[in-house]
């Protein structure tokens, strides 16, 4: 195992291994995925893994591990998750952990014996998504620096002795309160824990404050009030019936396209209380979702990037990205950007509010999910399709999505799908190699992404492949896409016609499709079924472990509007023309380069 150096994914899943984990893993410098979960492995975790520089996934959960966590797993710097959950740890968590700020879809050592006090260093982890820390001896109070996680969506501290305030950080405050049971000692602003006393007495103090200063002042207070509020009033008329060009100046006004061009900021923080949590719809990785309704009775969903998205001189980012790519883009399966500020306070993003929330949100709901038939399904993942056709082929420079998945998928009152969030999107430059960093969500990113990091529009349609197949089994299709994303080798610029069959792996060909249906759901009509069939064999097709091997959206999108099964034979000539010109361009980049 040692000599296999170009080894990039080892997958011992759901075995009965046991024994310990060999120390000669740190050989395989090429290992990019290493998950040995679900088996009976024991003793200390190596330190050798450590040494596996391009490793980014790493499970190791559900096994009888022992021992202290090795310090030298932070020297995978390019880690984005890492799961020892369920095992027997001890000792304290290093410090130095601190410096995988690569670290994006999850961080979770719950259920073992960990004790000590949570690093404050983890507070560098701005990308983490997930941290769960459950089920273990940890004590002393959750370090303030978890305020900078500002990309946390989900987070589970129950059960350990910690104590004090909870983190000022989003998604601890709309966190449930089975997150922080266990803990006697939590304190803070949230429904299952009591106030801190310091928040008490402080507030007692202020009331005791207010009340010495403002009874001598309360002739003055009223008549300053009814000047303010004169003068705010003028203020608010005079900013309705100006152009706003002097307070273009000062970042209070939207550049806005559909509604007069006058949606100022003041109005949105109004409209939200500043932004209060109970008009919170949303938090993801780059920001919050907030419903406001406007004084014109007008409904509009506003995102709140966090801090560390907003403006950076160095380079692109979300806020940029997303204003760069909706300026641009006019289709009716896409999202449509209002207007957008970038405040001193905040930078915030003003889209059409869509009644029915995400797509992922519905799947998951038993109810909406019955509602979501097939017809609605059907209609679903061609409006997708539909939009992604629009940004590959009809837009120039064309462009890339990169995060195509259920929770970016928004359906309006008709159920009508709009792609959202293009904050990681790209431009595809045709005279370029399209290096960029990984991004996306995990479970919906493209395999070669993890080794090539080049960006093609095939990354999109493996995303969309991998949705597709969600919306029809209503749920995520984790085991099917890595079964058949190692199906095929990366990379094969010099595979002939020949070697393309079919864009589709030969146990998929005669696959029973019925197995694959969500079960909430009736039993499709005749008529109906050759169209989820048609949707079920396409999304196949673009999961294919070679990306020149995947249609393109154009190829998927006529497939669709035809309402008929993809002949093997048409999808084979499609492969095969695919790879022959692939071939040639891959070559002529390399010779640039």
């Amino acid at each position: 195992m040692g000599g296999s150096l170009l080894l990039h994914m080892l997958d011992l899943s759901n075995n009965k291994l046991v024994g310990k984990i060999p120390n000669e893993l740190g050989n395989l410098k090429s290992l990019f995925n290493l998950t040995l979960s679900c088996n009976n492995l024991s003793g200390e975790i190596p330190p050798g893994i450590g040494m596996l520089p391009d490793l980014a996934y790493l499970d190791l959960a559900q096994n009888y591990l022992n021992g202290p966590i090795p310090v030298q797993l932070a020297y995978c710097l390019k880690m984005i998750y890492l799961n020892l959950s369920s095992n027997q740890l001890n000792g304290s968590i290093p410090h130095e952990y601190g410096d995988l700020v690569s670290l994006q879809v999850a961080l979770d050592l719950s259920r073992n014996t960990i004790s000590g006090e949570i690093p404050r260093q983890l507070g560098n982890l701005i990308k983490l998504e997930i941290l769960d820390l459950s089920n273990n001896e940890l004590t002393g109070p959750i370090p303030s620096t978890l305020d900078n996680l500002n990309s946390l969506r989900l987070v589970d501290v129950s059960h350990n002795d910690l104590e004090g305030p909870l983190p000022n950080n989003q998604a601890f405050l709309v966190a449930p309160a089975e997150a922080f049971q266990g803990n006697a000692g939590l304190c803070g602003n949230h429904s299952g824990l009591k106030l801190c006393p310091s928040s008490i007495e402080s507030q007692k103090e202020r009331r005791i404050s207010i009340l010495v200063i403002m009874m001598p002042l309360v002739g003055v207070s009223i008549i300053l009030s009814i000047i303010v509020i004169i003068l705010y009033t003028m203020k608010r008329g005079k900013t309705k019936m100006s152009e706003g060009s002097e307070d273009s100046h000062r970042g209070n006004l939207f550049a806005v396209w559909s509604y007069d061009g006058r949606l100022v900021y003041e109005d949105i923080k109004e409209a939200t209380d500043g932004f209060d949590h109970k008009y919170c719809i949303g938090v993801g990785g780059s920001g919050s979702v907030y419903r406001a309704e406007l004084s014109t009775g007008q409904v509009v969903a506003v995102k709140e990037l966090h801090t560390s998205h907003c403006f950076n001189l160095q380079s692109p980012n979300i806020f940029e990205n997303e204003v760069r790519a909706l300026t641009k883009i006019r289709h009716r399966n896409i999202v449509k950007l209002y207007g957008f500020c970038s405040h001193t306070e905040r930078s915030i993003l003003v889209y059409e509010y869509l009644e029915r929330g995400s797509l992922a949100k519905i799947l998951k709901d038993m109810e909406q999910a019955k509602d979501l038939d097939w017809a609605k399904r059907i209609n679903v993942v061609k409006g997708v399709a539909k939009a992604l056709y629009y940004l590959h082929h009809d837009c120039r420079p064309p462009v890339i999505h990169r995060d195509i998945s259920s929770n970016n998928i928004l359906l309006d009152r008709k159920y009508e799908a709009r792609v959202s969030d293009f904050g990681t999107a790209r431009l595809l430059k045709l005279d370029s190699s399209n290096w960029t960093g990984l991004a996306g969500t995990y479970g919906y990113i493209a395999p070669e992404l993890a080794y090539t990091m080049k960006v093609t529009d095939k990354c999109d349609v493996f995303s969309f492949g991998v949705t597709t197949l969600e919306i029809i089994m209503g749920r995520h299709p984790c085991e099917m896409t890595c079964s058949l994303s190692s199906s095929s080798p990366l990379g094969s610029s010099s595979t002939s016609a020949s070697a393309a069959s079919s864009l589709l792996p030969s146990h998929v060909q005669t696959l029973p499709f019925n197995n694959l249906l969500d079960e909430r759901l009736p039993v499709p009509t005749p008529e109906m079924a050759e169209e989820v069939a048609t949707i079920i064999k396409l999304g196949f097709a673009c999961l294919n472990a070679n990306p020149l091997l995947r249609p393109t959206m154009e190829q998927v999108y006529m497939e669709l509007l035809a309402r008929r099964l993809p002949s093997i034979e048409s999808l084979h000539e499609l492969a095969s023309g695919q790879v022959q010109n692939s071939g040639v361009q891959e070559q002529e980049d390399k010779t640039r380069q």
